[in-house]
């Protein structure tokens, strides 16, 4: 095999291969002799398919297959040859040689960077700590239990708690919205979800009422023709419901699976699964720190152009599904992605240089645990097993996870580092 290789750019290569035509067509014979042992044809025996139909029905198919896996594993070679790191997948383009003893093709691809030693001694790293307490398991019974409450129709007037069922239009100077009919909307009292000024108009209102009301909408308000506008709105409510939540008990532990052991059961398994949660959420409040000094500090090496443009799209097909789902515009380029996208290689390309200098590799104990833990949030936790097991691309996904934690865990204890105290509330629900 002859290989060769051109600097195209300071990341970029070009690699030129040249092998004997005849690795091709000894793999192109040893799969047609196995097809004949193994395929069925009309009109012959298992076993006896000459091999001349063989090659009529099959042998391009064969033949591209052995020239991809000798492209595939002479690409290899060669990288290995030349200490390259190939960053992605390389382009492949075929070259006639003039000659049939021999095939061509050149490769072009763009390799991982040289970072050089990485010091994570200088760095500094906050370890979030926190721990789930008894108010925290007797908030999370509470809020399953208003996930559960049921609403019932009174004929009373609305007070907070209740959920109005209602109609709207508004009037903002010669703006109308909706432009013709009435929106319909449903809040509950208090909750927020609504500006406190508009929550605070439809306390008292009685089913199939209609009020005047003077509103002043938040320059933050969902409908831009309101927003920052002050408008008289026309209101008529539909309906007026009171809630009525489940009490505490075994037939509301039932309800999760708890079949034995009562609420005392009930309480350990919600304990167990905010642990869990916990859990998950410090490693990645540790990871998000980790990264943001380890990207600060190593700012001056290039990131490969074709990976960032690879994460910027990305991130634009994850913003395209939110906005579909939420009804909103999708943005309509990658442009506004390309700060995010070059972060994120940067951050994936230091975390893997430091397992590489620091020989650490995935633990694969680590990796079923993390699994089982997956699979016990689910119903049938062995299908969700068989699942990851079947999928090498979810396997792939799950082990970068756990590698990345490792990762991150491994530079905190080399790092000058500080623990961070924090409650529940503060690492599951941070603000801003």
């Amino acid at each position: 095999m002859q290989v060769s290789v051109e600097n195209v750019s300071k990341l970029e290569r070009r690699l030129t291969v040249r092998f004997p035509a005849e690795q091709v067509e000894a793999r192109v014979r040893e799969r047609i002799r196995e097809l004949g042992q193994t395929v069925r044809l009309k009109g012959f025996r298992p076993g006896k398919v000459p091999a001349r139909v063989i090659e009529q029905r099959f042998g391009q198919q064969v033949r591209n297959e052995a020239m991809g896996d000798a492209v595939r594993s002479s690409f290899e070679e060669a990288v290995r040859q030349q200490n390259l790191r190939p960053a992605a997948a390389p382009s492949i383009q075929t070259n006639p040689t003039g000659s049939a003893q021999d095939i061509e093709y050149v490769a072009t691809f763009e390799v991982v960077p040289e970072i050089g030693a990485i010091d994570v001694s200088v760095l500094d790293v906050k370890r979030p700590k926190a721990e789930v307490t008894d108010a925290d398991v007797t908030a999370m019974i509470e809020t399953l239990r208003l996930q559960r409450r049921q609403w019932n129709p009174v004929e009373r007037a609305a007070q907070a708690g209740d959920m109005v069922l209602f109609e709207y239009a508004a009037q903002a100077g010669d703006a109308r919205h909706p432009a013709e009919g009435m929106d319909r909307v449903g809040t509950v009292l208090g909750s927020g979800a609504l500006f406190p000024q508009f929550e605070q108009a439809l306390v008292g209102i009685k089913a199939d009422e209609h009020r005047t009301i003077e509103l002043d909408f938040p320059e933050g308000f969902r409908e831009p023709s309101l927003a920052g506008q002050h408008a008289t709105a026309q209101v008529h409510a539909i309906r007026v419901q009171e809630a009525h939540t489940p009490a505490l008990d075994e037939a509301f532990a039932a309800q999760f699976g708890v079949r034995e052991g009562g609420l005392d059961k009930f309480r350990t398994d919600v304990r167990a699964n905010l642990d869990r949660e916990l859990r998950a959420a410090l490693r990645g409040r540790l990871l998000r720190d980790v990264v943001d000094n380890l990207v600060a500090a190593h700012m001056d090496f290039e990131v490969p152009k074709g990976m960032m443009d690879s994460e910027a799209r990305n991130l634009l097909q994850q913003a395209s599904q939110q906005a579909q789902r939420t009804g909103e515009t999708p943005p309509a380029s990658a442009a506004p992605f390309q700060l995010a996208a070059e972060k994120r290689v940067r951050a994936f390309l230091l975390l893997n240089e430091v397992a590489r200098q620091n020989k650490i590799t995935v633990d694969q104990r680590r990796v079923a645990d993390t699994l089982a833990g997956i699979a016990s949030t689910y119903e049938e936790p062995e299908k969700v097993v068989e699942l990851y097991s079947k999928d090498a691309e979810l396997m792939a996904s799950l082990r970068n996870r756990v590698m990345e934690d490792q990762v991150a865990e491994w530079i905190a204890d080399h790092a000058r580092v500080s623990d961070e105290q924090l409650s529940f509330d503060q690492v599951m629900k941070p603000q801003g």
